[in-house]
């Protein structure tokens, strides 16, 4: 069943290298400011946490967790692009389905 996460960041945009002085290669800024929402918990009580620690996303839904690299060889230098494929791989990992539509974040536990 598909659960409401969060809202997406709208304002997360305006944090990427090319509006601010982020020099670090994979938007830190950008990538902070979008996994901060999703730290909140869901309808049923489930707490769910998003964590980066350099350039490892962690990702974690009740009593399931998982990591993602910001592999910047691999998905390109864009920071969305990057985010995007290092929160599906800790997902993922997790056993866990995330998507993002119409604005919001979902996860399917």
């Amino acid at each position: 069943m598909k659960t409401k996460l969060c809202d997406i960041n709208a304002a997360a945009l305006e944090k990427l290298p090319e509006f601010t002085s982020d020099k670090s290669g994979i938007g830190v800024h950008y990538v902070d400011a979008y996994i901060k929402p999703m730290n909140t918990r869901l309808a049923d009580g489930t707490p769910v946490k998003c964590k980066r620690r350099g350039l490892k996303i962690v990702f974690s839904a009740g009593g399931k967790k998982g990591e993602g690299l910001l592999r910047r060889l691999a998905a390109g230098p864009d920071p969305v692009v990057m985010l995007e494929a290092a929160l599906q791989e800790a997902a993922q990992v997790a056993g866990i389905e995330l998507t993002a539509e119409d604005g919001a974040i979902f996860v399917s536990l």
